[in-house]
């Protein structure tokens, strides 16, 4: 009875940081349909089929894939492996690689090969406790290039493992690490932290409501907290200041390429999703402007040079998640043209008397829909793509 008392402990716990706050948002609005996806690289383009600029790398069931010049190519096995992140350079990039008790932070090649382990958290070799085992997820470097974030499961008791943002320098250890927020038990904690360049973090922060629902808000860290209390930077941080509030229900920020604008998810805590932009100074995000309001929208990324967002979201309702692209005239149209002013006819057919000007038609901008890249991939949506030039 005590062995099984402590498995369904162990059991619990997986299930608590697997279904981590992007996977609770999403868990609920997946397919309940049992579909097989195909692998990316199983289709061929179409002849003058729309191609994205760069490299977009991405996952798919355990696997980590590119996607150049209209084709997909695999770059590790499937074994595990989410949540691609690239160097500021773009000579490599950061993974996760995830069993089914504990996740690693690898630097791969920008053709899938490992260099290095950069967070071990496996534990003891002979270790089958649960507890003693750790997770990281959502890897991120800094643009010096040297400092790596992440989420990661301390400071947790036993079995208790909400994820928290830390810092440590990517060719370090964990223990040289510093602890930047402090989660809220029970909710998934502190996610997707995006490195800015004026120093500190944008992240997703989960809470419940009053009613008890999981719920997300932007949130904005700028430092660790100093010493308190007998407590070290190590073991203390600063949760920062809300940029979202919570019934706006909002997550998965990327920024874009110029560093003025924002994307984000807000679902304002209903079933229907909103992707969304704002403006972005630094400090604050402005008025919110929704581009997508029809679709289960996942991971919007700004493509490298601008040109628009690209987006994981079923085809149709309880679909599988496929890569979708906005172009940037969807959200900046450029302006109408002036309306022509009529050349007036000496003498005219009026005789000098001037008839009641004739209101000239509204000029509305066309609208321009996302488009569709794969039909049948089945995409890891709880994993943020990486895009390089």
């Amino acid at each position: 009875m005590i062995a099984r008392f402590f498995l369904g402990l162990g059991l619990c716990a997986l299930l608590l940081v697997t279904s981590f706050a992007t996977y609770v948002y999403l868990g609920g609005r997946n397919s309940k349909v049992d579909v097989v996806a195909q692998k990316p690289t199983v289709g061929s383009p179409r002849p003058n089929a729309f191609t994205l600029p760069g490299t977009l790398y991405l996952s798919q069931n355990g696997a980590i894939y590119s996607y150049s010049f209209g084709r997909f190519h695999q770059l590790t096995i499937e074994d595990g492996w989410m949540q691609p992140s690239l160097y500021p350079d773009g000579t490599y990039m950061l993974a996760v690689h995830r069993t089914y008790n504990y996740s690693d932070v690898y630097i791969l090649t920008r053709f899938g090969q490992r260099i290095s382990l950069v967070v071990n958290n496996a534990g003891s070799a002979n270790n089958s406790d649960t507890g003693s085992k750790h997770w990281s997820f959502y890897p991120r470097l800094a643009p010096d290039g040297a400092t790596m974030w992440m989420s990661y499961d301390e400071p947790k008791v036993g079995y208790d493992v909400p994820l928290s943002i830390w810092e440590m320098p990517v060719n370090g250890r964990i223990n040289q690490g510093r602890l930047w927020t402090n989660s809220i038990d029970y909710t998934g904690g502190d996610i997707q932290p995006i490195p800015l360049t004026t120093g500190g973090i944008m992240y997703t922060k989960y809470s419940r409501d009053d009613n008890g629902n999981l719920v997300g808000q932007l949130w904005l860290s700028m430092r660790p907290s100093p010493p308190a209390n007998g407590l070290t930077l190590t073991t203390y941080g600063a949760e920062g200041q809300a940029l979202t509030s919570a019934t706006d229900d909002c997550s998965s920020p990327s920024i874009s390429p110029d560093g003025h604008a924002i994307a984000m998810i807000c679902t304002y805590e209903r079933q229907d999703d909103r992707l969304e932009i704002a403006s972005w100074d630094g400090s604050n995000i402005g008025t919110r402007r929704a581009l997508i309001i029809n679709q289960l929208v996942a991971q919007p990324t700004w493509a490298p040079d601008g040109s628009g967002i690209a987006f994981l979201a079923p085809a149709v309702p309880g679909g599988q998640f496929q890569l979708w692209f906005l172009p940037k005239n969807a959200y900046n149209p450029p302006p109408p043209p002036p309306t022509p002013i009529p050349t007036p006819t000496p003498g005219g057919p009026y005789h000098g008397l001037a008839p009641s000007p004739t209101p000239a038609p509204a000029l509305v901008a066309p609208v321009i829909k996302p488009i569709q890249i794969t039909t049948n991939a089945g995409f890891d949506a709880t994993s943020p793509l990486a895009w390089a030039g």
